[in-house]
């Protein structure tokens, strides 16, 4: 029975940079928003929204170059696998570091505060809610959160995928100088 490859990694890369993308647009827009009414929460979240979108660049940008270097089938240095995994546990690490501290940050909770009714709205909310968070900017905080948490996830999975690949690639290798 022949050897049947996986071929998960480039279907990985594709969904992390699309994930990055998504990320880098909700990012881009809260940034936005907050520079032109100077309203921010508090000056840690600005900060974390930056390093949310500096994240979100880079995922993009290398997740982008690495597809392509597969898609054109260069044997470049930068599309080896070792460094798609040096690039993937750095990537892990910044996803994870910048979605555990919006957690700690973002004290909105899990928006359960606001009705049902409310919609898309961008008033701030009858009962004074921790940082003034506003109906949207609670649920974006939160969908920024998630996609942080999603990536990292996404990250840490390709990471561990491509070890295992690495480690059954090479058993096979020895294995077939004993036969």
């Amino acid at each position: 029975m022949p050897y049947i490859k996986a071929h998960y990694h480039p279907f990985l890369f594709i969904l992390i940079t699309m994930c990055a993308m998504a990320e880098l647009g909700l990012t881009a827009y809260l940034i936005s928003v907050g520079n032109e009414s100077q309203n921010w929460p508090s000056a840690r979240y600005h900060s974390l929204l930056i390093l949310f979108e500096f994240n979100a660049v880079w995922t993009t940008l290398f997740g982008a170059a690495y597809m392509l270097w597969i898609v054109d089938g260069a044997v470049h240095f930068l599309a080896s696998i070792a460094s798609s995994i040096i690039w993937l546990a750095i990537t892990s690490v910044l996803w994870g570091a910048a979605a555990g501290m919006m957690h700690s940050t973002r004290t909105g909770g899990d928006c359960n505060w606001i009705p049902n009714s409310s919609g898309f709205v961008g008033e701030v909310s009858s009962c004074d809610q921790p940082q003034d968070l506003s109906v949207s900017r609670c649920r974006e905080t939160l969908t920024v959160e998630a996609v942080g948490w999603v990536l990292f996830g996404l990250c840490a999975l390709t990471l561990l995928a491509s070890c295992l690949w690495i480690r059954t690639s090479k058993r096979s290798y020895s294995s077939s100088f004993y036969v």
